[in-house]
């Protein structure tokens, strides 16, 4: 069996944990390693190739296994432990690793987050700290086209997050890594792009401003700021040719080929752990040191073979990376250029000789744009037109220019060559002032894609294969069929008299959208914190996702978790109407008595009363939207003192299928009489699992479950859809329907145990 081989069969026995609902028990397990063992003894090859992919598989599953371990067993109880620290802001964030429990080592370090709390001297990476630890399992909001942390919090085996009660000092030394990074980061403090310097050369990007990680993501050069492959390749490869250079001033008989080989993998190694042994750079040394090896069997290798080579030994020694978004877009990205070089090929000419590198370069990025396009819009719903001009200055310039200054830059920090280094990094300072000159000329060149477009991505994948295989002429129909299907989703016109009801999962808050043909209105906008807000990072990237443009807001009252994302949302698009009742100006009116229609949907508002005093909760803006069959109640923040208010006279206007339920299911709403009055079916919570007030309360869902609602609420379901349509609705909840992935589940405590 060839090592091509055994690589295909790890990726794909590996690749499963992307998708596994959840991981098997430890019997199952069991059977897999007995019936891998015995059908790898076979002689058969094809038995042999199924017995190590289930081998394969079993490692992953344990892998898996091992890193839910810490969240069932250490986030019950306060737990005493040994813990290093990896990373700091020097304030009340600090991230470690669980070394010891109760004085036993594991077999394995979990990765902690602990926040909230100052450490009673100077922190920095490397300590060591005796903690009184009060933990809790990583949980992440989830919405359909979001982010998913909890998916990227395996991925980075940072599963755990909490406070410590009681700390001491148990070791007070810094790691090497961590005085030299402060030290640099005194020497570059006078410099302009010092902060990016550092996100270059140590990877360290919290201080790099956010205006200017925009300018790169919209310009698509993003992925130089990161310790990528680019970085640490560039690294091996000046080792290699340095090593290669003094063997030059070697007798004969001491020259061995093998040794720049060598020299570029260790040095990419020194390279990885000096930028924190951050996993991009971990997977690049793990690549780099697999292309060695492979050099040096002396053997014939395809591209290919080598790339199932390399992400197979990165997945063999990280199966969890499977989970990770960097590592997919790097061997996507990969795949991409070896299937463009290959079945595209550049045609060589001569006349242009002298043009060939500008034109390898712009062939290049070319490829890139077209062949990356599924996974840019999958990742992150949209791409970068100007990417192609300003990868066309930027990679070059990064990459033989700013990169090798700031290494040797870092190199001569370590010597007493004082003005020597001040050059260099003035020099690395000047280069990326050029560089971000011509970025800031650019035009904003990133475009937002629905998801509807994303399987026409796919079609320069496919025109390029039916190019190299001539199928235009060979089987016309069927490239005339899958060019039809492709585009489906957008010549579809079938209307649909259903409706669906949203409630997006933004903590500890409230974001509803009401959709119908293909327009929406919001209930609310979630919340605002210092420096962003839900409708940034979440309600307008999905909404656009959805291709679903709003025409107005109901904004239910005034507090920052219902109406923290409204000015962002004002910005997007500048003709919403916004109704409340908080009689500002530019708002329409939301008072008892009033009713509208939009999509042949009624609107009623039922609270509260125009000359109402009160503020706050209780004003909260009551809107019932009705179909003529089905209906739904929006409360805001209601509670009993104004339910009973509204119930007085209005009681029997209340009646509702669903109803949102009052103030994330506080104990102060939800009274009897409301949960009575409304006669529902289906009763929806917004809240955050982790929240100061432990809503919702058990009272309150004990309540609406012994009048016969079925409760779903986000922290438990993730973002939550009604759809109505005649006689019928119907729930889907995404994390346990839509997206069942064993990653997704509720770790830990059965309640908040926060």
């Amino acid at each position: 069996m060839g090592i091509p081989a055994m690589s295909v069969c790890a990726i794909l026995a590996i690749t499963p944990l992307l998708w596994l609902p959840e991981l098997p028990s430890r019997y199952f397990v069991w059977i897999m390693i007995v019936g891998g063992i015995g059908l790898a003894a076979q002689r058969r090859v094809r038995l042999k190739y199924v017995g190590i992919g289930l081998l394969f598989c079993v490692w992953g599953i344990l892998a898996a296994q091992e890193s839910i371990w810490p969240m069932q067993h250490l986030t019950s109880d306060a737990v005493r432990a040994q813990v290093e620290i990896t990373a700091t802001d020097g304030e009340t964030m600090h991230q470690g690793k669980i070394l010891s429990v109760d004085g036993q080592r594991g077999w394995t370090s979990a990765g902690v987050t602990l926040y909230g709390n100052a450490l009673p001297q100077t922190v920095c990476a490397g300590q060591r700290w005796a903690m009184t630890l009060k933990l809790r399992p990583v949980h992440g909001e989830l919405n359909d086209g979001g982010y998913d942390l909890q998916r990227s919090a395996f991925a980075q085996h940072q599963t755990l997050s909490g406070r410590f009660t009681h700390a001491e000092l148990v070791d007070g030394r810094c790691s090497l890594r961590a005085q030299y990074l402060i030290s640099l980061q005194n020497r570059l403090s006078s410099y302009h792009w010092g902060a990016v310097i550092l996100g270059l050369g140590m990877g360290e990007r919290l201080n790099v401003p956010q205006e200017i990680k925009d300018l790169m993501r919209e310009t698509g050069t993003l992925h130089l700021m990161a310790i990528s492959g680019l970085h640490i390749a560039m690294a091996a490869s000046i080792a290699w040719l340095l090593a290669r250079g003094f063997q030059f001033l070697l007798p004969c008989h001491w020259v061995r080929w093998q040794m720049p080989l060598l020299a570029g993998v260790v040095f990419a190694a020194f390279y990885a752990w000096l930028t924190g042994l951050q996993p991009p750079a971990l997977r690049t040394v793990t690549a780099i040191t697999v292309l060695a090896a492979l050099r040096i069997a002396a053997r014939q290798w395809s591209p290919w073979q080598v790339w199932c080579s390399c992400v197979a030994a990165i997945l063999i020694s990280d199966p969890l990376a499977v989970l990770s978004q960097s590592l997919l877009l790097s061997a996507f990205a990969v795949a991409a250029l070896i299937f463009w070089f290959q079945w595209l090929p550049l045609p060589h000419g001569r006349r242009v000789r002298w043009m060939r590198p500008l034109l390898n370069l712009l062939y290049l990025q070319i490829g890139m744009l077209l062949l990356l396009m599924p996974l840019q819009v999958l990742i992150f719903h949209g791409f970068s037109i100007s990417s192609l001009v300003a990868n066309l200055f930027a990679v070059p310039l990064v990459t033989l220019v700013s990169v090798p200054l700031i290494l040797l830059g870092m190199l001569l920090h370590l010597l007493p060559l004082t003005a020597l280094e001040s050059a260099i990094w003035f020099a690395a300072d000047k280069s990326l002032a050029v560089l971000f000159w011509l970025l800031m000329r650019l035009p904003d060149g990133w475009q937002d894609v629905d998801q509807r477009w994303q399987s026409l991505t796919l079609l320069p994948w496919l025109i390029i294969v039916g190019w190299r295989f001539h199928a235009w002429r060979s089987v016309p129909a069927i490239c005339l069929a899958g060019s039809v299907l492709l585009t489906f989703p957008l010549w579809r016109t079938a209307k649909s008299e259903s409706w669906t009801l949203h409630m997006l999962d933004v903590g500890q808050g409230l974001a509803m959208v009401i959709e119908r043909q293909g327009k929406a209105i919001l209930y609310d906008t979630g919340l605002a914190w210092p420096g962003g807000d839900s409708a940034q990072r979440l309600i307008i990237p999905w909404l656009r996702w959805h291709h679903l443009r709003p025409e107005g807001v109901i904004l239910s009252h005034e507090h920052l978790d219902h109406a923290g994302g409204l000015v962002s949302l004002q910005k997007a698009w500048t003709e919403l109407w916004i109704r409340s009742p908080l009689r500002l100006a530019g708002h329409h009116p939301c008072f008892r008595g009033q009713k509208w229609v939009w999509q042949k949907l009624t609107f009623t508002v039922h609270w509260p009363p125009e000359n109402y005093p009160a503020q706050g909760n209780n004003h909260s803006c009551v809107v019932k939207i009705d179909d003529g069959e089905q209906s739904v109640l929006l409360t805001g923040d209601i509670e009993a003192q104004a339910e009973q208010a509204m119930l007085s006279h209005y009681w029997r206007n209340v009646t509702s299928t669903l109803i949102q339920v009052p103030h994330h299911g506080s104990n102060t709403s939800s009274s009897l009489p409301l949960v009575q009055r409304v006669e529902g079916q289906i009763a929806l919570d917004s809240a955050a699992r982790y929240n100061a007030w432990r809503f919702p309360s058990a009272k309150v869902v004990r309540r609406y479950r012994k009048e016969g609602y079925i409760w779903h609420d986000t922290p438990h379901s993730g973002q939550i859809s009604v759809t109505f349509s005649q006689h019928r609705w119907q729930i889907l909840r995404l994390r346990d329907q839509f997206l069942p992935r064993w990653y997704h589940q509720w770790f830990g405590a059965p309640v908040d145990n926060g």
